[in-house]
């Protein structure tokens, strides 16, 4: 820990929990992490805690350190500062020279491609991690045939991987990380090598299951829905480090960044607050449905934009002169990507697309009703 003076690891826990007290906090019970990665062209600084019984997703674009924030609470990667303590017990801590081995801590781990062994049965694929622990072969597969009966694949005790479908190996290897009873759980990208009809299934199945975890879990993932659905609170992560954090609703309704609002849905715009406007770095101003003071965001979705040919002279105060970049399509509606004093996205039906006879370079006039723009503290 940067800047602690304890040095005798009892003492350093000690110290800990006083400050802990100090706090008002009890952080006994769960995870409570301060993850440092130290590498040449990149650094992870990360802190996460969560409560027994709660899932925690991490979210991030490509390279923001989700796997490494992984990698290092398995025990697969060593810490170079910071430390992670599960249930009141350190499991890894620089300054105090801890690191325990990965085979030794409390932790269960799903793989996005799952790593079963092949040449093991489904039942035999649940018992390794059990036998690992010195179980009797007996006891071991007794209980993982328990594990599989609970995630409906009892028929399949005897199947061997490449038997199985995607959906089914992926709650084999779910099986196997819970039948050790761990502490922590960490998912990584677990349903993303499933089709999207399976995954529709297998995320329901996985819900269920996180909200029986008595433990804590982490979740991996690039897919926001699987965030939404199966985490309690979610942790965005830019360049090594949080940048928000909060409930699903928290993070969608008031996004703090171009990427959380890409992933919700939403425009997104920083200025400052005066009255019921935002006013963008360029003088640009947004009219809004809240009165703010200061540095501020403005958020609106996609839908409540319209567009028009001609200047529109209805009772929309934000209405601005823009160009159509690109169209695409986006579920049942065409998105329009639009650039000019106000870059946003626009969504509206094919119908109405055809009728407007958008293409690319299109010159068009957008009107967002100040009702439906958002605006709360930057």
């Amino acid at each position: 820990m940067d800047g602690d003076t304890v040095t005798n690891p009892q003492d350093h826990q000690d110290h800990q929990d006083h400050q802990d007290q100090q706090d008002g906090r009890d952080r006994r019970d769960g995870l409570d992490a301060q993850l440092r990665v130290n590498r040449p062209d990149f650094t992870l600084d990360l802190a996460l805690r969560a409560a027994p019984g709660e899932v925690l997703a991490l979210l991030g674009p490509n390279g923001a350190g989700k796997s490494t924030a992984l990698r290092a609470l398995a025990g697969l990667l060593p810490l170079d500062g910071g430390r992670l303590r599960l249930d009141g017990t350190v499991l890894a801590d620089p300054a105090a020279r801890l690191d325990t081995p990965p085979e030794r801590r409390p932790v269960g781990v799903v793989f996005q491609d799952y790593l079963l062994f092949p040449h093991l049965s489904a039942l035999d694929n649940v018992a390794f991690g059990l036998r690992c622990r010195g179980r009797s072969r007996r006891e071991s597969r007794a209980e993982a045939a328990g594990w599989l009966e609970r995630m409906g694949l009892a028929e399949h005790a005897g199947a061997r991987p490449g038997r199985l479908s995607g959906g089914q190996a992926q709650r084999v290897a779910l099986a196997r990380a819970l039948a050790v009873r761990p502490r922590l759980l960490l998912l990584d990208e677990p349903l993303a090598a499933l089709d999207a009809r399976t995954r529709l299934d297998v995320r329901v199945q996985l819900r269920r299951h996180l909200a029986e975890f008595e433990a804590v879990a982490v979740l991996v993932t690039h897919d926001p829905l699987d965030a939404m659905v199966l985490a309690d609170r979610l942790v965005v992560i830019e360049d090594g480090a949080e940048v928000q954090t909060g409930t699903p609703a928290e993070v969608s309704r008031r996004p703090r960044t171009d990427y959380i609002a890409r992933l919700v849905g939403l425009n997104l715009f920083h200025g400052t607050g005066r009255g019921h406007a935002v006013v963008l770095a360029d003088g640009t101003e947004l009219a809004t449905a809240e009165q703010v003071a200061g540095p501020a965001f403005a958020a609106f979705p996609p839908a409540a934009v319209t567009l028009h040919r001609e200047r529109p002279q209805g009772s929309a105060r934000n209405v601005f002169p823009l160009t159509v970049a690109g169209l695409d399509l986006h579920g049942d509606l065409v998105r329009a990507e639009l650039t000019g004093p106000l870059p946003l996205a626009a969504d509206l039906t094919p119908s109405a697309a055809t009728e407007l006879e958008l293409t690319p370079g299109t010159p068009v006039w957008a009107a967002v009703k100040a009702a439906e723009t958002h605006a709360y503290p930057a």
